[in-house]
């Protein structure tokens, strides 16, 4: 054969082989549903060695990514307390472990002691969820306790939380707070406290106007109707708005018989805040008249019919009649001389405030907490409350001033005064004093409106 003739075969051959390839690829395509592909070797139309070698391959699909497990989460849960819960018996019932409980616990207590708590407190418990598992035949974990939150007072926040030793901290914040002020008036037709009510003053408020104007007015005697009244206090706002507390008074007068007594709330240079009048006078005296709020007078100083002996004898105190419990209230700065039962006086206080003055408080329910022989108390301290103990008929407060060991009538007896301010002292009260008239009229032209929040 000429080389002539080898040399068309060689092309025939080359053209069948490489027809046979394309068929080849259209079938492995249509086995693969067109999803793979193939790759071929080079071909040489000249070279069957290197059409020999030709292979078919499947492409690696992508390797199919890990699912991510779902991280845990954190939530809050809040808890009310009821009547006789303990704040351990709550954590508890809320799922937590006794042991974390117990750490928990003992480091809020740096701050806020937990025999505190009281009902309708709430308490924010926090947790982290455990992570959910893939395989369903695995027992699923108990959430973490990472901590809690409790609120003291309207102005303090305790947070405890987990540290990352595994250890419980406790911090104390203050809460952010907005302070509003306040203002009200309105006439007096039979008493302070139903004026105030009408006007829509919290009875905090009221009650702390009584305490404040206690010094200079006698609540039983110098009221009459058509006086009046005008009162400024701080409402205490959280940041949602809500408000929270009533907090002090900034100035109350009351008109009497025409003739106005004024107070104004004041901040010395050594950080004491003090009331005074227009003048700079220290409204506070160094003896309350009347060391209880809302009594009535059920009897004076003098000679009386006893009740319960059934003969005439001098009376030498003054009674205030009052609901049992009601609070009564150290009448100035001195030391518990006598605190214990005393015959027909029943359960009795002796307070000694000078060398001069003593004040005597008598048949009384109890006396408070931690008051006792030798224990210092300030003015307007609770010391005791009102009861019916030793010859008594009803709940009341027998009141006493003594000079020089001798009873003398509360209601006449010249009070000594308290600080009068002088030179520079004097000079920046009546600055301020100037100033806060401006801002009460302020105030007045707006006829500010007050809603009662119901807090202390």
């Amino acid at each position: 054969m000429t080389n002539k003739g080898i040399f068309i075969i060689a092309a025939v051959s080359s053209v069948a082989l490489l027809f046979a390839l394309n068929t080849l690829q259209v079938d492995i395509g249509d086995e693969l549903n067109e999803k793979e592909t193939m790759a071929m070797a080079p071909i040489s139309l000249g070279n069957p060695a290197a059409a020999a070698t030709l292979q078919t391959r499947r492409p690696v699909p992508p390797r199919a990514e890990a699912p991510i497990p779902p991280q845990p989460a954190i939530y809050n849960q809040k808890i009310e307390i009821g009547n006789g819960d303990t704040l351990a018996q709550l954590l508890v019932r809320a799922g937590v472990d006794r042991t974390d409980a117990h750490y928990a616990i003992e480091a809020m207590s740096e701050y806020y002691d937990p025999r505190r708590i009281r009902r309708g407190q709430d308490i924010t418990l926090t947790f982290e969820s455990a992570p959910s598992s893939a395989d369903a035949r695995t027992t699923s974990q108990q959430d973490t306790f990472i901590g809690f939150a409790i609120e003291p007072d309207y102005k303090t926040e305790v947070r405890i939380a987990r540290a990352e030793d595994g250890n419980f901290r406790a911090e104390q914040r203050a809460k952010k707070l907005d302070r509003v002020p306040v203002r009200a008036e309105g006439k007096i037709d039979s008493s302070l406290y139903i004026a105030g009510r009408d006007a829509g003053v919290p009875p905090v408020i009221i009650a702390r106007m009584i305490r404040l104007l206690s010094w200079d007015v006698d609540f039983q005697r110098d009221i009459r109707g058509g006086d009046s009244f005008e009162v400024m206090f701080e409402r205490v706002f959280d940041k949602s708005g809500k408000p929270v507390y009533d907090g002090a008074v900034t100035y109350a007068a009351m008109t009497l018989s025409g003739k106005q007594i004024n107070i104004y709330r004041y901040e010395l240079e050594d950080g004491s805040v003090d009331y005074f009048d227009e003048n700079g006078k220290a409204s506070r005296k160094a003896l309350m008249r009347t060391p209880i709020d809302g009594a009535r007078m059920s009897s004076t100083f003098g000679k009386r019919r006893h009740p319960i002996l059934g003969y005439t004898r001098m009376h030498k105190g003054v009674d205030f009649a009052a609901p049992t419990g009601t609070p009564i209230y150290a009448a100035g700065n001195g030391t518990v001389a006598f605190a214990g039962r005393h015959g027909g006086y029943g359960n009795y206080i002796k307070i000694r405030h000078n060398g001069t003055f003593e004040t005597a408080y008598a048949h009384m329910k109890g006396f408070a907490r931690g008051i006792r022989t030798g224990k210092r108390v300030e003015q307007g301290q609770i010391i005791g409350y009102v009861g019916t103990t030793g010859r008594s008929t009803g709940p009341h407060l027998h009141y006493e001033v003594l000079t020089g060991g001798k009873q003398v009538n509360p209601l006449r007896i010249k009070m000594p005064t308290g600080r009068s301010l002088e030179g520079k002292a004097l000079a920046k009260f009546l600055e301020f004093r100037e100033k806060q008239d401006v801002f009460l009229a302020n105030l007045r032209d707006k006829g500010t409106e007050v809603a009662a929040s119901g807090t202390d």
